[in-house]
């Protein structure tokens, strides 16, 4: 009697094992064609007009020049205004993060305590502005296909250091490239709203030159337009150093 019920019940349940079986593959594939999509390129270098955009309707705009080598390094040097001017950024792995303000005159390492901050004033944290790709940290699960876009449901892999409790992606389903993230917190409140339009394909790669960040809490929006786009230029590695990341723009 306890073996026939224990075959009915694993044959009602085999058929949903199976879909979250087959659902968790094709999350963690559609995951893995973003981040290489996102990373298809060898280097790129972009200028980025940033407007940060408070809960009034006031704003401020900065403009940045962005340096990128593949999907560990990447420079941020910002170019105006004055009282931002020469503040760098610097992402030489996950972990070796680094920021320079020219009034001290002092590289410092930014500690993963608080990656979760904000950089500059601006809506992106630390984390967000040092995340090339989302496979090494996050276990991904495919939770439906809708208006040409793969949705899925990212949560941390076990021991990952990362400050979000799970996160939500919206992935174009034509060319792979991530369209919207949703982040939040270990209680499930939702923190943050990243999306990214004007989506085109630029010298072979599918690329997004505008982002915006919504901090949902604070009312308080950042957006970037990125321009003068260009790839694959072979940047020295010298110029993702602690030592480069001190010099000026010129």
């Amino acid at each position: 009697m306890k073996s026939s019920l224990l075959k009915i019940m694993l044959t009602l349940l085999l058929p949903y094992l199976f879909i979250a079986t087959v659902a968790a593959q094709d999350g963690g594939a559609i995951l893995a064609k973003a981040d290489s999509t996102a990373n298809a390129f060898r280097d790129m270098t972009a200028v980025e007009k940033m407007t940060l955009v408070d809960k009034d309707g006031s704003q401020k705009e900065r403009e940045v020049k962005i340096y990128q080598k593949g999907s560990d390094r990447r420079l941020v040097r910002f170019l105006s205004p004055a009282d931002v001017r020469g503040v760098g950024f610097l992402r030489l792995a996950e972990d070796r993060l680094y920021l320079y303000l020219p009034a001290f005159r002092k590289v410092r390492r930014i500690a993963s305590s608080i990656k979760n901050e904000n950089f500059m004033g601006t809506d992106f944290s630390y984390e967000d502005m040092s995340r090339n790709e989302y496979g090494k940290d996050y276990k991904a699960r495919l939770i439906e296909t809708r208006e040409n876009q793969f949705v899925l449901e990212l949560t941390p892999l076990p021991g990952a250091d990362v400050p979000y409790g799970r996160l939500v992606v919206f992935v174009d389903t034509s060319n792979y490239v991530v369209r919207k993230v949703e982040y939040y917190n270990a209680a499930g409140k939702r923190q943050k709203i990243l999306t990214i339009d004007n989506v085109d394909r630029i010298d072979g790669y599918w690329f997004g030159r505008r982002m915006e960040m919504q901090n949902i809490k604070d009312k308080h929006r950042t957006v970037l337009e990125l321009s003068e786009i260009k790839f694959d230029q072979n940047l020295p590695g010298s110029l993702f150093s602690e030592r480069n990341l001190k010099r000026p723009e010129r």
